[in-house]
């Protein structure tokens, strides 16, 4: 006969279920019910059949919120009678996860039965935690199932992260999030089929494009405005209730995390392709995200140097001017400035050939022997220098005409070296052809000109 203290246990856990919100209430039971991710867990595929053979390796599911990291983990657990031994990495510490081991050592011995240790946000463990896991990986103790938003390329120890497949999750595809929404409407038991509540076409496409992949957010968004329009006049949710119910959706950005420096790679790569609508959308991102102005300001600088360079000289004027630009005004007027210098240099010529010059000359300064100072290139400051010779067959420029004399301003080992190339691009096109003037065509096995690089 059941204790009192069993049944109330029961009974609360049966009320915190039918609590719970509706993203938990519909998460899936089986893989017949789960949706996406066909490349990670279709049939066919090696994790798929290392279920169904019961030989699950240590693996970490990384992908964005919201794409079944935590309902895939506890599907794996069920499919192969492991004990599913949920841990957040965000409150949990050694002890909870030494507590684990433990325990899943006498049930290996007591019962021959697996532990799974699923550790969400895996990469918020530090070094030291993920270092207790480790030996018991290893030793096939636990089998751990890591989840993550991050690159565990950077946030997973090397050790750890070499005993573990990495299986990458994508955002939910649109018919993904259509599927999981019109089933949470039509589910008596788990969902909101009791409202007999529908969505309209409009609702419905506004509501997956702002979910952007994620069925949780989609969901909780749903389960909000499928009791609103429960409670009044109508049977089916609107544009205007799915809206209100979704407000305003923080983008996916953490500016420490992998969005930060994939956001702002595209938005270098936007510049320095030349597109400014690129540019600027990737530009918008970061601004609404909230990321530091100055950051994208210096970035800015960066690529007036690196990818426009002497093709359009102004670019590097326009890009200080916008660094102070938003250093004196702040947000929100600061995205004007940035915008404009955005758009400016998305549009200009472009030529990396000054950056490519200092490279080379730097890779001859680092990886040959540095000559002295050739000694007609010195000055003679004292009168024992100028009998050493220093000095000598200097020819100044300002005394020829044009303002130039050709001569050798390199050591004699690296005579005819050649370390910028200008292009043809924009203004780098007269500087090409001063140089050719001036200096000929140049020596044919110095640097190879690469053009816009």
């Amino acid at each position: 006969m059941a204790s009192s203290e069993s049944l109330f246990e029961h009974q609360r856990q049966q009320q915190a279920a039918k609590d719970a919100p509706l993203a938990d209430r519909m998460r899936p039971r089986s893989f017949e019910e789960f949706v996406g991710q066909e490349h990670v867990i279709g049939d066919g595929r090696v994790l798929r059949r290392a279920i169904a053979a019961g030989r699950v390796p240590s693996f970490i599911l990384w992908g964005p919120p919201g794409t079944g990291k935590t309902t895939l983990a506890r599907l794996v657990s069920q499919a192969t009678e492991a004990s599913f031994q949920p841990v957040s990495a965000v409150t949990s510490g050694v002890a909870d996860l030494r507590r684990i081991v433990s325990e899943a050592r006498d049930r290996q011995g007591m019962y021959q039965h697996g532990t799974i240790l699923f550790v969400d946000e895996i990469h918020r463990f530090n070094k030291a935690q993920q270092d207790v896991i480790l030996p018991h990986v290893e030793d096939g103790t636990v089998t751990f199932i890591g989840a993550t938003t991050e690159n565990p390329s950077f946030e997973v120890n090397a050790p750890l992260l070499s005993r573990c497949r990495v299986f990458a999750l994508e955002p939910l595809k649109f018919e993904d999030v259509e599927a999981i929404i019109r089933r949470a409407l039509a589910s008596d038991d788990r969902g909101l089929g009791q409202l007999a509540v529908g969505i309209g076409p409009d609702a419905l496409d506004h509501l997956i494009n702002i979910a952007n992949g994620d069925a949780r957010v989609a969901l909780n968004a749903v389960e909000t405005a499928a009791f609103a329009t429960a409670t009044g006049d109508g049977k089916v949710i609107d544009l205007p209730t799915i809206s209100d119910a979704l407000q305003r959706r923080s983008p996916l950005y953490d500016r420490a995390g992998d969005a930060h420096y994939d956001t702002i790679s595209a938005f270098i790569k936007s510049v320095r392709g030349s597109s400014p609508d690129g540019a600027l959308y990737w530009l918008a991102r970061m601004i609404e995200a909230g990321e530091d102005p100055l950051f994208i300001a210096r970035r800015l600088v960066v690529l007036a140097a690196e990818d426009i360079g002497l093709a359009q000289p102004g670019a590097l004027a326009v890009a200080v001017a916008a660094q102070q630009a938003v250093h004196f005004l702040g947000m929100p007027e600061g995205r004007i400035p940035l915008a404009e210098a955005t758009v400016y240099l998305a549009t200009s010529p472009k030529s990396n050939a000054a950056y490519l010059g200092i490279e080379r000359a730097l890779d001859d300064v680092r990886g040959k022997d540095n000559p002295p100072v050739p000694l007609h290139l010195r000055n003679a400051v004292t009168g024992l220098m100028g009998q050493m010779g220093y000095g000598k067959d200097y020819r100044y420029s300002h005394d020829y005409e044009g303002h130039f004399v050709g001569q050798e301003y390199l050591p004699p080992s690296l005579t005819g070296r050649r370390y910028y190339e200008p292009t043809d691009e924009g203004s780098e096109r007269q500087i090409a052809d001063r140089m050719r003037k001036w200096w000929g065509d140049g020596d044919d096995d110095s640097a190879a000109k690469t053009g816009n690089g």
